[in-house]
């Protein structure tokens, strides 16, 4: 028979650091170089795992393993989501490049190896599990949320989270929650010596020549302006394979062919963005603007996402502000459209992530009921980074890791030494260092960075990077986790470590140096609605549901929240969400900088070590109690143990459960019996505050109702005294102040009677009645004339609100004719009244003039009668002259005619004003047209 050994047999070094004999910071770490050089890379303190990046494939997760090392944390946070039902969360820290993302993955795919079994139940792990190169990508790097980054070839910059339970089957039950608030300006701009994610270069190695070609790429980076070229090729990392991988992850998913598709054109439509290019225009009013250089790559982005090259050119060079229902389009200049161009590729490129992961949520059809049963969080987050230039995505980063540093110290060091002094055991208080201070000096309300930084963004004026530093120079100069070259503080003016556009924090990982060129537009990280409303119009697929704010019905004036704040409220919303959950941790710590397998630098470990207070933990689980348990739990499974109850029991076996059992039956009567009396008393207090809600709304009825009757009383009174106080002639104060006196109460007694007298002499109803009662006062004079005028007014409203749409045309007539003859024609007036009848010579009735109207084009306006003379011989033969309307004038059949010309203006005045509601200005241009005419001859 096989013996099988102990954990403890043939162990390297100490496996717990709490067991550790004697405990420095030293020997601390001779441990850790002790089983990190034998391939021991986890070593524990109490229930913290610390995990050390090998930097290589180590078999230490093989089947067989698998017995030997039962995965301790994963497994203890398994069995208290099981047997406790207490909601989990394992949380795994450290620096870019320590192997949190290697270690979460191991956490989920223990989780998935020990929770139920079946076909479906390994169809929801396989996708769950194949989520990850999409998302994320393996260890040597592929996917979307993936760059190459300086100190880890897969460094992962976001926030990825997978929360994890279980139904009643046994089925997984897993959700994705991830953030790129900051990975998206890496989009358009990388460090020196990282590369951009790693789908565009997979994309260009790995997809089929008619893929590209449908795509209208080459596979050449350097035609991209986006690719870094320094760092297109990597070590170790098969972009043509990777690119594989992902469309094999992206099917077991289920993602359908033409979902496939429709990313990889949104991942194309990024790559031809950056190519566009703009040269400046001036314009003949002096202002700048912008023009796009070469159109074909917009053309062919257009193409793809089925927008109209138009439409999208515009929303490059003009951007329209809108404010109180006003639209102002003004141009943008070269350095505002390359910001617009950008702008559209970073939230392009984050939606498109976003959308990912909503579409692999429900592909794993994610339980809606998640957070009402027992889950577990598995929770990779940013790594601590202190670069050569930090910029604000480091900023954030190193804030978020902050927040996370806060709760490890709330969770293990101050809530812990807490607990033993409220339960009166005797304990020496531990030392830590608490960066509360350092989390107030980001965040806070009202004089944080983040605070002054949303300000300085939202404040009218110029707004700039260097007038940002200037306020932070101002309010934090004081503050001892804050530097600045320019700061108040006198010790800092001579530093030349700090240069003139930075400031310094004294993070609890280290100082930091932040260079604020970028934090205000990073900040900022602002869409222009054209581009909205541009990508909205597309006829992609996909392009719509990443843009439903450029939907025209759905405008929203509101300013979009700043990136800073988007973020610090995310942080907020994980930090509670945390502190909900029974925290498990991992400390991932990256033995060397180089990337390389078996290699332990001091220096850099023990660094790590400090800022992550892991010295701290070890002494207070040493000075504390291992093991801890809550009294409910603890009396409820341990209760047999009880002197009184064991082994001295004497009683039957099964009587504790027939006891249970009547006890279980006298609470569910008494249950019943307080449901029934808590439904009637309920029904009664809903019909007792229904009555008193009536009540309390009519009586608050009757008195806005008296109120308004008081109000309106008091207004009047008001605005008469006030305008007899302004009035000549007339003191009302010494009236209103000194009631007592005669002459107030006989201008009271008058202004009654004139409004009395007012009332009843009204004028007629007519708008031609002048007739307006006498004023009996001077000082009512211009009370007396506003009335008049406002009467009359009315009445003209009311006069004219019973006007039909014929007898309004015909007044329009009227009013046209009073314009052109009133006070010229001495008859005028007397023809106001006459109607316009058209047809005044009844040139329907009259054969000639029938047959005349028969034989022209156009209508007859007007005929006649004239006598024709012929020069030659000097006859004359009657005939009938009509006048025409046409497009171009008033056309004449009076040629060779001799007509007396008092005669033919007399024949203009009649016609012009008889027709003049149809065509009075042709009328007039044509008499005087004829008036020139050299055949026309005045008479003798």
């Amino acid at each position: 028979m096989e013996v099988k050994t102990s954990l403890l047999d043939n162990m390297i070094g100490v496996g717990d650091m709490v067991l550790l004999e004697p405990l420095s910071e030293d020997s601390f770490l001779e441990n850790l170089q002790k089983r990190f050089d034998h391939n021991e890379i986890y070593t524990y303190i109490g229930s913290v795992v610390i995990s050390m990046n090998p930097y290589r494939s180590l078999p230490i997760f093989t089947p067989d393993k698998v017995e030997e090392y039962l995965y301790r944390l994963s497994t203890s946070a398994y069995r208290s989501l099981r047997d406790q039902d207490k909601d989990q969360c394992i949380l795994i820290t450290g620096e870019s490049g320590a192997g949190k993302t290697e270690a979460s993955k191991l956490v989920m795919s223990y989780v998935a190896a020990v929770c139920g079994k079946g076909q479906e139940v390994n169809k929801v792990k396989e996708q769950l599990l194949q989520s990850n190169p999409v998302l994320e990508g393996e260890y040597s790097g592929s996917a979307f949320k993936r760059r190459r980054h300086t100190r880890t070839s897969g460094g992962n910059l976001f926030e990825q989270g997978v929360t994890q339970s279980e139904d009643s089957s046994g089925k997984p039950v897993a959700k994705i929650d991830s953030s790129d608030l900051l990975e998206k300006s890496r989009v358009v701009k990388q460090p020196r010596g990282e590369r951009n994610f790693h789908v565009f270069y997979q994309l260009l190695s790995g997809a089929s020549d008619d893929t590209l070609r449908k795509l209208k790429l080459d596979r050449d980076f350097s035609k991209y302006n986006y690719l870094s070229l320094d760092s297109a090729a990597v070590n170790g990392l098969d972009d043509a394979a990777n690119f594989r991988t992902v469309r094999n992850a992206m099917q077991i998913v289920g993602f359908m062919e033409d979902e496939v598709q429709s990313v990889l054109e949104l991942v194309a439509a990024v790559l031809k963005l950056g190519n566009i290019e703009f040269k400046p225009e001036s314009r003949c009013n002096g202002t700048d603007e912008s023009r796009i250089k070469d159109k074909n790559d917009l053309k062919e982005m257009c193409e793809l996402l089925g927008i109209e090259q138009s439409v999208l050119e515009r929303a490059f060079s003009y951007r329209t502000v809108e404010a109180k229902m006003e639209k102002v389009s003004t141009t943008l200049n070269v350095a505002q459209a390359y910001y617009a161009r950008d702008a559209l590729a970073k939230n392009l490129y984050s939606r498109l992530f976003s959308w990912l992961v909503t579409r692999i949520n429900e592909s794993i059809k994610v339980s809606n009921d998640l957070y009402q049963i027992p889950v577990m969080g598995v929770l990779d987050i940013y790594g601590f980074e202190i670069f050569e230039d930090n910029s604000f995505e480091q900023f954030i980063i190193n804030y978020c890791n902050e927040k996370l540093q806060q709760i490890f110290i709330e969770l293990t060091l101050r809530e812990e030494q807490e607990e033993y002094v409220r339960e009166g055991i005797e304990w020496t208080n531990i030392e830590y260092f608490n960066n509360a201070i350092i989390c107030d000096l980001i965040e806070n309300n009202q004089n944080g960075i983040l605070a002054m930084l949303d300000e300085e963004c939202l404040r009218p004026g110029t707004v700039t990077d260097e007038t940002f530093l200037d306020k932070l120079n101002t309010v934090c100069a004081e503050h001892q986790h804050f530097e600045s070259r320019l700061s108040k503080n006198s010790k800092f003016l001579t530093d030349h470590s700090l240069p003139h556009n930075c400031f310094r924090i004294q993070h609890y990982a280290g100082k930091v140096l932040y260079r604020v060129e970028g934090f205000v537009d990073k900040n900022n990280d602002l869409l222009y609605r054209d581009l909205s409303q541009a990508m909205y119009k597309a006829n992609h697929s996909l392009i719509k549901q990443l843009f439903p704010e450029g939907n025209p019905a759905k405008v929203n004036l509101k300013r979009p929240p700043t990136a800073g704040f988007q973020f610090r409220a995310s942080v907020g919303t994980l930090m509670k969400n945390l502190q909900t959950k029974n925290p498990n941790y991992i400390r991932c710590i990256k033995p060397n900088d180089k990337k390389a397998s078996h290699i332990f630098t001091d220096s850099l470990v023990r660094h790590q070590v400090r800022y992550l207070g892991l010295m701290e933990n070890v002494r207070v689980r040493r000075a504390g109690y291992a093991f801890r348990q809550a009294y409910e739990p603890c009396l409820e499974r341990y209760k047999m143990l009880c002197k009184r109850t064991w082994p001295h029991w004497r009683g039957p076996l099964f009587f504790l459960e027939e006891r249970r059992r009547q006890c279980l039956e006298d609470l569910a009567t008494l249950i019943q019996k307080i449901y029934r009396g808590w439904k009637c008393r309920t029904q009664f207090l809903l019909l007792k505050k229904s009555q008193v809600t009536v009540a309390a709304w009519y009586r608050r009825y009757a008195q806005q109702k008296k109120y308004k009757r008081i109000k309106s009383a008091t207004t009047v009174v008001q605005s008469y005294t006030r305008g007899w106080q302004v009035r000549e002639g007339c003191d009302i104060c010494s009236y209103w102040f000194f009631p007592q006196q005669q002459v107030q109460d006989n201008v009271n007694l008058d202004l009654q009677k004139y409004f009395l007298n007012l009332k009843s002499t009204m004028p007629s109803m007519s708008p031609i009645d002048k007739n307006w009662p006498t004023r009996p006062y001077l000082f009512l004079d211009g009370v007396h004339t506003d009335l008049r005028r406002i009467f009359h007014l009315w009445r003209c409203k009311k006069y004219r609100s019973q006007f039909t749409e014929e007898k309004k045309a015909v007044y329009e007539e009227k009013l046209e004719a009073s314009e052109i003859f009133k006070d010229k024609k001495a008859l005028y007036p007397s023809s106001v009244s006459q109607p316009f009848k058209g047809d005044y010579l009844e040139i329907s009735k009259n054969p000639k003039y029938q047959k005349l109207n028969s034989a022209v084009d156009e209508k007859v306006l007007l005929a006649d009668v004239v006598n024709k003379i012929n020069r030659a011989n000097g006859k004359v033969r009657a005939g009938v002259n009509p006048l025409e309307d046409t497009h171009t004038g008033v056309l004449w059949y009076t040629k060779n005619i001799h007509m007396n010309l008092i005669i033919v203006k007399e024949f203009f005045i009649y016609f012009g004003y008889v027709c003049l509601g149809v065509f009075p200005l042709k009328i007039w241009s044509g008499f005087n047209m004829l008036m020139k005419l050299p055949y026309l001859v005045p008479y003798p």
